[in-house]
């Protein structure tokens, strides 16, 4: 495994607990299982963090529209799949879900950096 793979998957991992953790008791509303939440909340990131770490820094794009366009893609991808899932959710709590959980983890990742954490 490459360390550009072996840092992806750190930072997946990373991804994934912080959003699980604000996610999940924000999914209540779909009377959903906590399990069957995390895990919709997983499989989401699954689709949106491999294109923001392997395809989109290929694109010819400053850091700084390259961050916007990564949390705009990671945000409709995983507001996308819980409005799939759960439509009775309704679209703005799917988008203030997904917002507010990748927020979360882009914090925890600017905190870790900010600590000389490399993720």
């Amino acid at each position: 495994m490459t360390s550009y793979a072996r840092a992806w998957l750190t930072a997946f991992f990373l991804t994934v607990a912080v959003e699980i953790a604000v996610a999940t008791p924000l999914l209540a509303r779909s009377r959903a299982s906590w399990p069957r939440r995390a895990g919709i909340v997983a499989v989401s990131n699954l689709a949106s963090h491999p294109i923001v770490w392997f395809v989109l820094p290929g694109l010819a794009l400053t850091a700084s529209e390259r961050l916007v366009a990564s949390e705009a893609w990671a945000v409709a991808i995983e507001a996308a799949t819980y409005f799939l899932v759960w439509p009775a959710l309704g679209a703005t709590r799917a988008f203030g879900t997904s917002a507010l959980a990748n927020g979360a983890s882009l914090g925890a990742g600017l905190v870790l950096r900010a600590l000389g954490v490399r993720v």
